[in-house]
């Protein structure tokens, strides 16, 4: 199973990076996650999806606070708990949290059979902790506004510092927001899910009651399968091999067609008006140049200036730091070989106007 983690860590890595670390936010712009959110909302337009998998790795995060918040409060209200043998539920919340990466999927899965089996209503105190800021949504100014808390009202310490406590019933309220989101029928932006995945949430929330992480498993395992089967790949082609957006890619076209319209319109009143001295013919290397260069950049999806100075565009005229070593070395390779069919066209075009005969009509 896909699954969300709380580490921020960034690879080392000599390879494109996978979904999974792209959403893990283990990368480096131009494939972060922040990266990734503008390529599915401006050029896949299925953002919806992404939505729903940050939603529900942040509904698991709030149960994790949850759990672990509360496994505090029982050992700090109950000091003699270790001491003698605790009870089953204490034992699940000992033992959460605890593990590796290779064990985290059984973690999860103790999670949600302890939430399960809490039908009482506890509340728990997470201090310094901000839900505005601590959701799963990439941060960024044109994105849309963050997720709405399900923390209950914030306290503050005697030391000024936040607190805020979580209930079972802001668990409950984070997975009936995910059902009415994202998977009823005619919902505010519903996806698109086999109907057996849909009727076992909707039945599983509404009829059992459940509000564990798990009871989102299956739904999040297929779009995250979706989103690297059908989107991932594009952006990957977009962000690690290219860097430019479609909008500037089209304008580099336009601009391309007109320049190289004017060289050849030049090239051809230079000749049949036979203009002397024939050394003038050399300044279509203009015109040829940023025709030739233009349409390559369109071509490519590579512009080699923005490539040569670590810039990638991830929207129109907005630029952003190469960061991921990999695909700079990617980038600046393949700039170098785009530069150098430039360059051959460019001086193929130039030297044959230059060379060939005037003759006035």
């Amino acid at each position: 199973m896909a699954r969300n983690t709380d580490s921020m860590e960034v690879i080392e890595r000599d390879r494109l990076p996978t979904l999974f670390e792209v959403l893990s936010r283990r990368t480096r712009p131009p494939v972060d996650l922040f990266s990734f959110y503008i390529y599915m909302r401006d050029q896949q337009r299925s953002v919806d999806y992404l939505d729903f998998w940050l939603d529900v790795s942040q509904h698991m995060s709030l149960c994790r606070h949850y759990v672990r918040e509360l496994r505090r409060s029982v050992l700090v209200s109950t000091p003699d708990l270790n001491k003698s043998g605790s009870k089953r539920s204490s034992s699940v919340i000992d033992h959460l949290g605890t593990g590796d990466d290779e064990s985290e999927k059984n973690d999860d899965q103790r999670l949600s059979a302890f939430l399960r089996n809490d039908n009482t209503t506890h509340a728990v105190t997470i201090p310094g902790y901000n839900p505005q800021n601590g959701g799963s949504r990439p941060s960024g100014g044109d994105l849309n506004p963050a997720r709405p808390s399900y923390f209950s009202t914030p306290e503050h310490t005697s030391s000024g510092s936040p607190q805020h406590t979580v209930a079972r019933a802001d668990i409950r309220a984070s997975a009936e927001k995910i059902l009415y989101t994202y998977l009823l029928r005619g919902a505010e932006r519903e996806i698109v899910l086999p109907e057996q995945i849909l009727a076992s949430i909707s039945h599983a929330i509404e009829v059992d009651g459940r509000d564990d992480p798990e009871v989102f498993d299956e739904a999040k395992d297929y779009v995250f399968q979706a989103m690297e089967r059908d989107a991932f790949p594009g952006f990957l082609r977009s962000k690690a091999f290219g860097n430019i957006v479609p909008p500037s890619s089209l304008a580099r076209l336009i601009v391309g067609l007109l320049a190289l319209f004017g060289a050849f319109w030049a090239g051809f009143c230079l000749i049949f008006l036979d203009i002397k001295p024939k050394t003038t013919r050399l300044w279509l290397i203009l015109p040829f140049t940023v025709g030739v260069y233009c349409l390559a950049a369109h071509q490519y999806n590579l512009d080699p200036i923005l490539a040569f100075t670590s810039y990638s565009e991830y929207t129109f005229m907005t630029f952003m730091k190469v960061q991921e070593p990999y695909v700079r070395r990617i980038m600046i390779t393949r700039a170098m070989w785009v530069l150098a069919i430039i360059l051959a066209l460019d001086a193929a075009l130039v030297v044959m106007y230059a060379l060939v005969p005037g003759k006035r009509l």
